[in-house]
């Protein structure tokens, strides 16, 4: 069993930045045995793949935030971020983490000016 806890979000204004994170806890063992995505959902549409980061530290980017998005992983932590910058108002969206078939809670990330 794995619990993945969120935190960070909120709201941002259009070209800047704000990060979540995801904490592992469990039986399963550390974060750094399997890889974790970030995905999203957008009122109306059907969740998106973010980016993921695999266990050797690889990161994976969806098209619509390659260059703006950053996932990164601290071990000593057993925590996965995503660091999203230039914000955009299609970024707006419930964000959630997963890690083989769990899930966290999901995190409210809203864009406006």
């Amino acid at each position: 069993q794995v619990q993945l806890v969120q935190s960070g979000g909120g709201s941002g204004q259009p070209g800047g930045s704000l990060t979540l994170s995801c904490t592992a806890s469990g039986t399963i063992g550390s974060m750094t045995n399997y890889p974790t995505a970030w995905y999203r959902q957008a009122p109306g549409k059907e969740r998106e793949f973010v980016a993921s980061i695999s266990s050797t530290g690889s990161p994976i980017y969806g098209d619509s935030v390659k260059g703006r998005f950053t996932i990164s992983r601290d071990n000593a932590k057993n925590e996965v971020y995503l660091q999203m910058n230039s914000l955009k108002a299609e970024d707006t969206a419930v964000y959630y983490c997963k890690q083989l078939q769990f899930w966290g809670q999901g995190t409210q990330v809203t864009v406006s000016s």
